[in-house]
């Protein structure tokens, strides 16, 4: 058999291997639409489990460290031990200054209703469905220092369905306080909702890492 039948047959099979079914877009389409959608949900619900988990880990620090506030440098030691630790045991993310991260966020939310929440055998389900941001907005939030300005940013990106990128940009531009002093709080509230280009976040970027943004947004400040 010489070398251009060879090459004819290749391209043959090439060619029927190449020609779609009829209808094969919108199959092809719709089943990658579905598994977007299914690994963003998956994300939502993990991220939502950690970040219940780092609000957890910031209550017992604190418990902790009031228990031992009397011995000199005990705060300090505890957290760098537990940082040794848990790196040693889970990895990346359990720096220092993301354990003071969680237990900042145990500081800055001790709302009464996870407290009764919590009456009795932690449950995670449950107090994830009470922090449905993901960790890393949380994160951002504890940068803003003025608690109004926080409610605001946290309030609006739970309504508007803000990405990450759209909160940090809302609390960049000083979106509270422009809206504070607006004539017509609505339409900025409107405006507000409108996400730009940059906001987007793409399904591989939904799944990343939680701990990893923390330690991303611990290092900028």
């Amino acid at each position: 058999m010489g070398v251009n039948s060879v090459t004819r047959k290749t391209l043959a099979a090439t060619t029927k291997s190449a020609a779609l079914p009829t209808g094969y877009a919108g199959i092809h389409g719709g089943i990658v639409e579905l598994l977007d959608a299914a690994r963003q949900a998956a994300a939502r619900s993990v991220n939502a489990l950690m970040t219940a988990s780092y609000w957890e880990i910031g209550r017992r620090i604190v418990q902790a460290q009031q228990k031992g506030r009397r011995r000199a440098g005990y705060g300090e030691q505890l957290m760098e031990r537990l940082s040794t630790d848990l790196t040693a045991r889970f990895g990346r993310g359990f720096g220092v200054n993301n354990l003071e991260n969680m237990r900042r966020f145990f500081l800055s939310y001790p709302q009464p209703e996870i407290s009764q929440t919590l009456s009795g055998k932690l449950d995670l389900s449950k107090l994830a469905q009470i922090f449905t941001l993901p960790w890393s907005a949380y994160i951002r939030l504890l940068l803003v220092k003025d608690d109004h300005a926080r409610q605001f940013y946290e309030a609006e990106a739970l309504r508007g369905g803000w990405s990450v990128r759209q909160l940090d940009r809302q609390i960049g531009s000083q979106f509270y306080e422009r809206t504070a002093l607006s004539k017509d709080k609505a339409a900025m509230l409107a405006k507000g909702a409108v996400p730009k280009i940059e906001d987007t976040v793409t399904p591989s970027d939904a799944i990343k890492d939680p701990i990893a943004s923390c330690a991303a947004w611990s290092s900028s400040t």
